[in-house]
């Protein structure tokens, strides 16, 4: 593995954040993608939401495979600037949202079977 000698801050990586043009930080080292995204097998999308902010936690949860972790060291361009102040928390908003985004089925699931069966019990009476 080659020696590891540019530095990126965090804003870097977010103006990197395009299907043309995409940076990820994992583990502290950041990854250029944007080769990859069309391979990925979760999608290109599952990378695009994890730009701009340390994707860590968002790698780990997949599960990446051994070979994946060794696949992902070719794209390998860098690591984080520690020097400089990092704020890798979401506000509480933002992370709201985003779950929002994410589970809006099971509410609209369970609103639509809720629906139906007070229809029936309303017929049968």
């Amino acid at each position: 593995m080659p020696t590891i000698t540019n530095f990126y801050a965090i804003e870097d990586l977010s103006q990197h954040s395009t299907k043309d043009d995409c940076w990820i930080l994992v583990d502290g080292k950041v990854y250029d993608v944007t080769q990859y995204l069309d391979d990925h097998p979760g999608g290109d999308d599952v990378i695009l939401a994890a730009t701009g902010k340390d994707a860590t936690e968002e790698f780990e949860d997949a599960g990446h495979s051994k070979s994946a972790r060794e696949l992902m060291e070719q794209y390998c361009i860098g690591e984080l600037d520690t020097s400089s102040p990092v704020s890798t928390k979401q506000r509480y908003s933002e992370k709201f949202m985003q779950l929002t985004k994410q589970y809006w089925v099971i509410p609209v699931t369970v609103v639509g079977i809720s629906v139906v069966v007070g229809f029936i019990y309303l017929r049968k009476k």
